[in-house]
C-alpha cells in the first residue's frame, strides 16, 4: 500500500481519535489495576511479582499513556497547534517504533490474555500511529 492510498483510506483526525480513545481506555485500565479493581497478572507479560512492581510499572504505564495522548493530540491538531512540530513528528515516529516492539512483546507474552487481546490492539495502534507519522 502506498502512502497516498493510506492517507485516503483513513484521515488524520480519525486515526488520532481512535488512538486517543484506545490510550484513554488503557489509562483507565492501568488506574483500575493500581486501585486493585483489576488483577495485575495479565499486564507486563505476566512478570510482575508483587505490589511494589505493580505500583512502579503501572505508574510508568500511566505516564507513557499520558505522553502518547499529548503527542497524538498535537499531531492531530487538537493541542499545541503549529508548535513543537519537529518534536511532535519525532515523537510520533518513536511511538510507531514502540508500538511495533510492543506488538512483538505482547505476542511473546506468557499471559494468554495479554497475547490474545493486546497483540492485535497494539498492531492496530502501530498502523494508526504510522498513518499519523507519514503526515507532514
Amino acid at each position: 500500500m502506498k502512502f497516498m492510498e493510506m492517507k485516503s483510506l483513513i484521515s488524520i483526525r480519525l486515526a488520532g481519535n481512535i488512538i486517543i480513545t484506545i490510550n484513554t481506555l488503557a489509562i483507565l485500565m492501568h488506574a483500575m489495576i493500581l486501585l486493585k479493581v483489576l488483577p495485575y497478572n495479565f499486564v507486563w507479560g505476566g512478570r510482575l511479582k508483587g505490589e511494589g512492581d505493580v505500583i512502579l510499572f503501572e505508574s510508568i504505564s500511566l505516564g507513557v499513556q499520558a505522553l502518547f495522548i499529548a503527542v497524538i493530540a498535537a499531531k492531530a491538531g487538537y493541542a499545541f497547534k503549529g508548535k513543537l512540530r519537529r518534536t511532535v513528528n519525532f515523537g510520533t515516529w518513536v511511538m510507531f517504533g514502540l508500538m511495533v516492539l510492543n506488538t512483538i512483546g505482547n505476542f511473546a507474552s506468557s499471559s494468554g490474555l495479554e497475547a490474545m487481546i493486546m497483540t492485535p490492539l497494539t498492531g492496530v495502534l502501530a498502523v494508526l500511529v504510522f498513518r499519523l507519522a507519514i503526515e507532514k
